[in-house]
């Protein structure tokens, strides 16, 4: 006679999922093998989502932070998060270009495709992880500032809390000159504005000078300034004047651009808060010294 095996097989775990694990007694062995166990997954694939950051550590005093060290040896009481997205896991992210290191702050310049900052699942996406790994791990990496996603351009990443301080008081007083060069569909009129319709409820204020129109694309490329800091600010108000960011993939229709979005933060220009010399980096090959 024969027998089936009618066993149940596990059913496959889902693409993205989290889970908590608060450390017990009678817990033995590493993190990694602990979360392999109760997650149901591969040491290696643990191993991996660990070293790129979906992997949290809540101590019993509190303060949470990101757990890298596979070999690690959690203690009764620890939390363990886990964020795990096979297809977040998989990318391979675009790599940033160091412009300009002051020691105690440098500027970059962020591909389109990268975030400025990591996620609960995982930080290998991110401008600020690249950073620390481009220092080894021995500077702070502390954002000045945020920029979009989508968007490519400068940012400033300070590596001291003075720094970050100081850098982030120049900003909130206006001190620092950012520019973006930025293309939406249709012919720009007036010319030259400022754009003030309020976002969230806030004032919001935009400043564009057109530069080129191409009748053809019927697109216009425009140089634009921000006075206020509202989430997708310029994506926003480009996008409710009727002229959406070419490329934008959340604001506008019509809009659509088989290269990614035409919004680059294209040039910064400061009078260094340690030193007192001016900065200026443009991407625009005519400018792309430092002047002191």
């Amino acid at each position: 006679m024969n027998i089936s095996d009618n066993r149940l097989e596990a059913p496959p775990l889902p693409e993205a999922f989290s889970m908590r694990i608060t450390v017990a007694p009678e817990d033995a062995g590493t993190v990694c093998a602990l979360i392999a166990a109760r997650a149901g997954l591969a040491k290696s694939r643990v191993k991996d989502a660990m070293c790129k950051g979906a992997v949290w550590l809540t101590g019993k005093r509190g303060g949470r932070k990101r757990l890298r060290k596979a070999t690690a040896q959690p203690g009764p009481g620890d939390i363990l998060d886990l964020f795990y997205d096979v297809r977040l896991l998989a990318i391979k992210p675009p790599v940033a270009q160091c412009l300009h290191d002051a020691g105690q702050y440098s500027v970059w310049l962020k591909p389109a495709g990268l975030l400025a900052q990591g996620t609960d699942y995982g930080d290998h996406c991110s401008l600020v992880r690249q950073v620390e790994v481009h220092f080894r791990m021995k500077r702070p990496v502390l954002p000045v500032h945020r920029l979009d996603r989508e968007a490519a351009g400068l940012m400033i990443l300070a590596h001291t809390k003075t720094a970050a301080a100081k850098l982030s008081k120049l900003l909130q007083d206006n001190g620092i000159d950012k520019q973006y060069r930025v293309t939406g569909l249709g012919r720009l009129s007036p010319e030259e504005g400022v754009i003030e319709l309020p976002l969230d409820n806030k004032p919001a204020l935009t400043r564009y000078i057109l530069t080129a129109y191409d009748p053809a694309s019927d697109t216009s490329v425009a140089e634009v300034t921000l006075k206020t800091g509202r989430l997708h600010q310029i994506r926003r108000h480009f996008a409710l004047l009727g002229h959406p960011v070419l490329g934008d993939p959340r604001y506008g229709q019509g809009n659509k651009n088989s290269t990614g979005m035409e919004l680059v933060a294209h040039r910064l220009v400061f009078r260094c808060p340690i030193t007192r010399k001016e900065v200026r980096i443009s991407l625009d090959a005519q400018e792309g010294e430092v002047i002191s």
